[in-house]
């Protein structure tokens, strides 16, 4: 109020002072007249005039530099079916490589489009708003890059971040150490790290959605990293088709509801995906999580794991880790799974409270919603993900290297102490 009164006093002071050499003979004067002769703006218009006209802003960040080229392409098309709204914007850095996909002109800088709708399935037709020479797409600097500038230059009140390309979670089994993360280039040979991808969501101020468009990303592991930086973080457990996301699914509901709550866009999102690959008859796994939960889930775990451990209950873990829902990477193991394995073999009453607590907290906090769909056939046979409950964590069955220890998630919980217990 006291900022108020003083701009105010100052509007009228400076408006008195300027107007010291108009003609009031003519009988005829208004203040509001004058001073917009004046080009004097008040404070309120000034705010008004700042404030972003735009719901939101969907940045997808295409980092088709590897064997899923064809696949960027055909997302942007799936994305101008729809095409940005009145009140969003779909913004999106497209990076390509030689030898995967000549179409479409066979380019190979990095081109930023505001995507708008067309009728052409088949070639991109938004207007490039920027194009870069050869760009490094495993750099989590440029990805900060690429959202502080879609913010900058598209800016709205509510921001979804998405991040397209290969993802592999945490892998730390010695013969694949260099193949964790997200975002692999192969021209460069560089990806974005654990660790870097939150620091690439510290630097451009934080969204309220985040989403992992790859494979093997809801993890406590990566999620941790994100926790400050976003509202809510849609991911899949389980690797993803080729396909990835479905964006004309996934914007359509956005273009018939424009302000959205980011809670309603993340669910969204994971609806879309979930039902794209269950008309198909595929396997996937889809969720979105709260990170304002992840507090009290990190107490949850850390509760659990010192009760297993207190009780000396290793061989009911080892069975549990064995029997619980993995996925491609079979140290990746289903939280909740393993819990409820924990708990319907345990003999300690304190383990089974702790396991049923984690489990409720996955259930009814973390966890917001959560999609699955089994088919009959994959590589190795039927896929079923009945036990996939929205999260998962790193389970190894032997040591963690030692660069786990870099991660958040093993800095705040006991989760490396309990790999390390499960191992002696």
């Amino acid at each position: 109020m006291k900022k108020f009164i003083i701009a105010a006093m100052a509007l009228a002071m400076g408006a008195q002072a300027a107007l010291a050499g108009v003609d009031f003979d003519g009988g005829r004067f208004d203040l509001k007249e004058e001073i917009a002769k004046l080009d004097i703006s008040a404070p309120e218009a000034a705010a008004a005039k700042a404030r972003p006209d735009k719901e939101w802003t969907i940045m997808v960040f295409i980092n088709a530099k590897n064997n899923l080229e064809r696949y960027g392409l055909k997302d942007v098309n799936e994305m101008e079916m729809v095409g940005s709204g009145d009140k969003y914007n779909v913004v999106v850095e497209l990076a390509r490589i030689d030898g995967f996909d000549d179409s479409e002109g066979d380019w190979t800088t990095s081109r930023r489009y505001l995507v708008q709708k067309d009728a052409d399935t088949d070639n991109v037709t938004s207007p490039v708003v920027e194009e870069l020479p050869k760009v490094d797409m495993g750099d989590y600097k440029h990805l900060a890059d690429f959202a502080r500038w879609a913010k900058a230059k598209y800016p709205a009140k509510k921001y979804m971040l998405i991040v397209w390309n290969h993802g592999a979670g945490w892998i730390k089994t010695p013969l694949r150490a260099p193949a964790k993360g997200i975002s692999y280039d192969d021209e460069t040979g560089n990806h974005i790290t654990t660790p870097q991808l939150g620091q690439a969501l510290k630097e451009i101020g934080g969204v309220d959605v985040y989403g992992s468009d790859a494979c093997l990303m809801q993890m406590a592991e990566v999620v941790y990293e994100l926790k400050d930086y976003a509202t809510y973080i849609v991911g899949s457990e389980e690797t993803e088709p080729g396909d990835g996301y479905t964006y004309d699914t996934l914007l359509g509901p956005l273009f018939a509801k424009q302000n959205m709550t980011p809670a309603e866009l993340a669910k969204v999102a994971v609806d879309a995906y979930s039902d794209h690959y269950q008309q198909l008859g595929q396997a996937s796994t889809q969720s979105y999580i709260k990170t304002s939960a992840l507090a009290s889930y990190l107490d949850a775990s850390n509760a659990f794991a010192y009760a297993v451990t207190q009780a000396g209950d290793k061989e009911v873990a080892r069975s549990a880790m064995s029997g619980a829902q993995s996925f491609a990477y079979p140290e990746n193991k289903d939280v909740y799974h393993f819990a409820q394995l924990v708990a319907g073999a345990t003999k300690s009453a304190d383990v089974k409270a702790k396991a049923e607590a984690l489990m409720t907290n996955i259930k009814t906090k973390l966890v917001a919603h959560n999609r699955t769909n089994s088919s009959e056939g994959g590589w190795w046979g039927p896929e079923v993900y009945d036990n996939a409950h929205g999260i998962a964590a790193y389970l190894p069955g032997g040591a963690a290297p030692a660069h786990y220890a870099d991660l958040q998630w093993a800095k705040y919980s006991n989760w490396d102490e309990f790999i390390a217990w499960l191992a002696q």
